[in-house]
């Protein structure tokens, strides 16, 4: 993009005005600031936070937005670097810390476990009667979030951006489907580009844009006390703090000082939903006691806080609740913030539900993807587009905000789902497989088997080498025994997966081809019947995603793909190049629920499909074609793609035909040892074949030389998105690359993220893990330096110790993408 595009941000709170900063320093200086409150205070969130900074975050992209927002308040002077202590009451929280302090450490964050001891030394105020342990870390501390924002408008005023305050948003002036302006009570701001940074308000701003906005004000409680006797002279008045921010995640409170007195905030109250519409216009003068987004004080439900923070916290006995309110903030439906390129609307932007932790590194984050069209930090886990249409009604966003508001200081394992809403999107399959006892994990919406009880009886049946393995606590949540039976039947006989819920893309139309040969890394050009497994990048080479192609007809294509966010760039792309060219229209359409598929796979799986279909051709099947056929009286689209090694089919067919299609497979390999097999299966056995998660084990941050998927691109096409970057990646040093490593202990198995040590240093992380059955030992992949070579020891920390020991090792190399 050019430098002289015409930006209007809406939002002067600490993320628009970091917005406006991050574009100024980047050569943009055509930016118009509007915002509906005063500028000196506007009375969103910003203008009430109380400015806790903890950095460390089960996300990468989290922490790292965190760690530079620190950088950047830091070199502003808005940012008192107190420290961050993080405490313990209970066993299972100080095993969640001894994990936090394994992210922090993959994430590049200094961080240290202590005792009660060193905790109470840290912190004099804390009860050693009840405190276990904390994790303590330093370069955490307190944002000055209202200063800052003042700062950053006073710089960015000096060049060029202009801001106006008192001026809400009434509606936006659009061409088809791009936005060219910004309506307000004084007049339309003619936009290029409109980035709405309106935190809780941002609901309304994209119900004026046609932009679904999933995010929802919840009210917080925060309070100060009178003066603390023991803190008298301590700080400088009337906000001064020296001890560590800090956190009593076991009962949902956190605090800072404010000079003599203490500031607490509360999540152990129930959710308050808030309708930001409600709030009605901001008032011309706006105080710190009179602003949108401070509700008025309910004491009645901050009493169990008050209490337990006595018995936390003695010192605060002498002392009284002063004064408190009830503060809005913006939850989402799994909890990430909202950024990036709305997908129905062109040249809309948002960076919504962010918290002043997070705020300046999605600034940049957006900042970088206006001018260079990429983020330096992956935002898969943020973008906007990444929910699916169910989630994104009203009353789904409440529910799950509401309990993401709950939740939000609780121990959540990485497999745990939430418990509502549930069986909004089941499959055709739904009903065999609860009669087979299948657990259910939950994605996207999705009800998605994990393991099925039915096959526990073949426990007895199982190889002494294929027998699971005693696990620790941790990784034996969510998890059977019988998924050993499920695997052992994939590698020895026949299972069928359901495959239903994996995405897939209809392409269609006289542009199809050329529209993917644009996006896709492979030659999707070869004759119907082909499937091509390829990598869609972004201009500078990351992986934005991985794709099978096939190819159904000459203007006919189908894609397997990983989310919502692969349909809106692909539906984007088809506008602009059918708008560009009406001869090379292409439609691009999700029809993933309109159809359902089983993975049919295993060395008895050509037997089973013999009782199923006298098409010969079905044997003979080369791998990666695809072709229509109909087997036990259904048509069904047949393609020959396995990510488990084992040779066999993803059978699809219409969504009405999916409980016939489920009964009939089942039926036939009742001769052939079949079983129905779940994820926990899938996840193993695809781990041992060499197939990466996208999403897990490669995202925007790697490119596909560090991924292992060179194989996937096809150097001989003229050009593709990426291609230029990837010639020049290709003459650079590889500094790293996922590896696969096998560990030593069997008894444990990691869940991701755990950091990877070399001669005694932090070197890498592990991406994803499983137990794999097929060798006896849990596996994991993870980047590492290029120079560690098969063969090499390294040491997985886990709970704090760094006594896994892995060798690099490939188990098996079939797999697409090999190694």
């Amino acid at each position: 993009m050019t430098m002289d595009k015409r930006v209007v941000i809406i939002g002067a709170g600490i993320v628009g005005t970091n917005l406006a900063d991050e574009l100024v320093s980047r050569g943009w200086t055509n930016i118009t600031v509007v915002e509906q409150g005063p500028l000196r205070m506007p009375g969103g969130s910003t203008s009430h936070a109380p400015g806790l900074v903890f950095q460390t975050n089960a996300s990468k992209s989290m922490t790292e937005f965190a760690k530079y927002t620190v950088q950047k308040l830091l070199s502003i002077d808005c940012f008192n670097q107190v420290g961050g202590l993080e405490v313990a009451t209970t066993a299972e929280r100080m095993e969640e810390l001894q994990r936090k302090h394994g992210y922090a450490t993959s994430w590049g964050v200094e961080t240290q476990l202590l005792t009660t001891d060193e905790c109470v030394a840290l912190y004099p105020h804390l009860s050693e009667d009840v405190v276990l342990g904390g994790f303590h870390i330093p370069s955490d501390g307190l944002a000055l979030a209202a200063q800052a924002v003042q700062r950053l408008i006073e710089r960015t005023r000096k060049v060029g951006v202009q801001y106006l305050e008192h001026t809400p948003v009434t509606g936006f002036v659009k061409d088809d489907d791009t936005i060219t302006g910004v309506i307000t009570p004084n007049g339309t701001i003619q936009a290029d580009i409109v980035c709405s940074c309106a935190g809780f308000w941002g609901v309304e701003v994209g119900a004026l844009a046609g932009v679904p906005i999933p995010l929802q004000p919840m009210a917080h409680q925060y309070v100060k006390t009178t003066a603390v006797p023991k803190q008298k002279g301590r700080n400088p008045e009337p906000n001064g703090a020296t001890l560590p921010i800090l956190r009593y995640q076991d009962q949902d409170l956190y605090y800072r000082e404010h000079g003599d007195r203490y500031g607490i905030g509360y999540y152990g109250h129930k959710p308050m939903p808030v309708t930001a519409a409600s709030l009605g216009p901001t008032a011309e003068n706006v105080s710190e006691s009179n602003m949108p987004s401070r509700l008025a004080f309910t004491p009645q439900d901050f009493e169990p806080a008050w209490k337990l923070t006595q018995e936390m916290l003695p010192a605060l006995r002498d002392s009284e609740v002063a004064e408190g309110f009830n503060g809005i903030l913006s939850f989402t439906p799994d909890g990430g913030p909202l950024v990036g390129r709305a997908p129905n609307l062109e040249g809309f932007y948002v960076a919504e539900a962010v918290w002043v932790t997070h705020s300046a590194g999605v600034a940049r984050s957006l900042a970088e993807v206006l001018t260079t069209g990429k983020s330096t930090i992956d935002l898969s886990g943020a973008e906007l587009s990444r929910f699916e249409d169910i989630q994104l009604a009203p009353d789904y966003v409440t529910e799950t905000s509401s309990q993401d508001f709950v939740e939000v200081y609780d121990i959540i394992h990485p497999l745990q789902p939430r418990e509502s809403p549930r069986d909004l999107r089941v499959t055709p399959f739904h009903a065999r497989q609860k009669e087979l006892g299948a657990f259910f994990l939950e994605a996207g919406g999705w009800e998605r088997p994990q393991w099925y009880d039915v096959n526990a009886k073949l426990l007895r049946d199982l190889p002494p080498r294929w027998q699971p393995r005693e696990r620790d606590a941790w990784s034996n949540r969510f998890y059977s025994p019988t998924t050993a039976v499920e695997a052992w039947k994939t590698r020895t006989a026949v299972a069928m997966y359901d495959q239903s819920p994996i995405r897939r893309i209809e392409v269609s139309g006289p542009g199809a081809e050329s529209l993917l040969q644009r996006l896709a890394t492979g030659d999707v050009s070869r004759d119907a019947g082909t499937i091509t497994f390829a990598l869609m990048l972004d201009d500078h080479g990351g992986v934005r995603s991985d794709v099978f192609v096939a190819r159904l007809a000459k203007n006919l294509y189908q894609l397997g793909a990983n989310g919502p966010t692969d349909v809106a760039y692909l539906t984007r792309e088809a506008r602009l190049q059918s708008s560009t060219d009406p001869r090379r229209f292409a439609q691009v359409r999700d029809i993933t629920g309109a159809t359902s598929s089983i993975g049919l796979w295993g060395p008895r799986a050509r037997e089973v499909m013999g009782s199923l279909s006298s098409d010969k051709q079905l044997a003979d099947l080369s791998p990666m074609r695809v072709t229509r056929t109909h087997i036990a009286g259904l048509p069904v689209l047949m393609q020959s793609i396995s990510f488990l090694g084992e040779a066999g089919w993803e059978i699809q067919t219409s969504a009405e035909n999916g409980l016939r299609l489920w009964d009939a497979v089942f039926q036939a390999g009742q001769g052939h040892g079949i079983v129905a097999a779940g994820r926990g299966a899938f996840n193993a056995l695809r781990m041992e074949n060499g197939f990466r998660s996208w999403g897990a084990d490669v995202t925007t941050e790697h490119n596909p030389f560090e991924a292992g998927f060179a194989d996937a691109v096809d150097t001989s096409k003229a050009d593709f998105v990426g291609r230029a970057a990837l010639v020049r990646l290709s003459k650079a040093p590889l500094t790293r690359r996922i590896r696969c490593l096998t560990l030593e202990t069997a008894g444990t198995v990691m869940m991701g993220k755990e950091p990877v040590y070399l001669d005694g240093q932090a070197v890498g992380y592990v991406t994803s893990a499983a137990f794999a059955y097929t060798v006896g030992r849990p596996i994991a992949f993870a980047y590492l330096p290029n120079e560690v070579r098969e063969g090499s020891r390294v040491e997985i920390a886990y709970f704090g110790r760094r006594q896994l020991h892995a060798t690099l090792q490939f188990p098996r190399v079939d797999g697409i993408g090999k190694f």
